[in-house]
């Protein structure tokens, strides 16, 4: 894992027990996304993402893909990206049923 992006060792870490994670709820999981200033789409999926994670108590947090290389070379072509324990779920447009969806029925497996 050396080199690895922190968010993507944190979420290796999470899937070590896939079992002890179906056992827990949504907000055992941890969303990020991947935006960059001045973009519209970003500000969208912003409001997206804060909804849906505040209404099922989900932390989340926001990578400036202008300040991570890695993040960068990775999405430059998809931001904004939503990722959930680490591993993409969506790009450019966020669905708030479908991120919902996600988040409590297990689907980010």
């Amino acid at each position: 894992m050396a080199g690895m992006s922190p968010i993507f060792r944190r979420a290796d870490r999470r899937a070590e027990n896939p079992e002890n994670k179906a056992a827990q709820g949504p907000e055992s999981h941890l969303v990020t996304l991947v935006r960059k200033p001045g973009c519209h789409l970003c500000d969208d999926a912003h409001v997206v993402v804060e909804k849906v994670c505040a209404e099922l108590g989900v932390p989340w947090e926001q990578k400036d893909i202008t300040q991570d290389e890695e993040l960068h070379r990775e999405y430059w072509e998809q931001i904004p990206v939503v990722l959930i324990d680490g591993k993409q779920h969506t790009f450019w447009r966020v669905n708030e049923q479908r991120l919902r969806k996600a988040l409590t029925s297990g689907l980010t497996e």
